[in-house]
């Protein structure tokens, strides 16, 4: 793909979960990073009915788009993945379309609390190759509020 195929995007967008019903979140792009992030809470995994389900809450109640809801999924998967200090560190994944801009794209993102980190939501590589050019020097560059 030749890079005049690709959006340019800044190295702030503002995206949503349509499934996750969050809408109009801060993400940090980060070409450093391999996998996407996204901040939650009350991880935890259920296996009582002989089926495994993974439950756990979004953002925090410090967050303005908190909204106590607990999202339930039977498909997903655990593997190690290299947090921000360079160590790896065992996190559950789950797929689901994200809304970047005018783009629907079915996303692999790793459920972690990023309480301490200022964004929400990060953005690596996996979803951006092919995708998208970032411009490091801007922010914003999509559309800001898309539902």
């Amino acid at each position: 793909m030749t890079q005049t195929n690709l959006t340019p995007i800044g190295r702030r967008e503002t995206i949503s979960f349509p499934e996750l019903k969050l809408f109009n979140i801060i993400a940090k792009i980060d070409t450093g990073a391999y996998t996407a992030a996204l901040h939650c809470r009350e991880i935890r995994l259920d296996e009582t009915q002989g089926t495994a389900i993974l439950h756990f809450k979004l953002l925090d109640a410090s967050h303005p788009e908190y909204n106590k809801i607990t999202f339930s999924f039977t498909t997903f998967s655990k593997r190690k993945i290299k947090n921000s200090s360079g160590v790896f560190e065992s996190r559950y994944t789950i797929k689901t379309p994200i809304k970047i801009g005018r783009k629907r794209i079915m996303a692999t993102i790793s459920l972690t609390d990023r309480g301490g980190m200022k964004y929400p939501v990060l953005i690596g590589r996996k979803l951006l190759t092919n995708r998208f050019l970032v411009d490091v020097s801007q922010v914003n560059l999509l559309e800001k509020k898309v539902k």
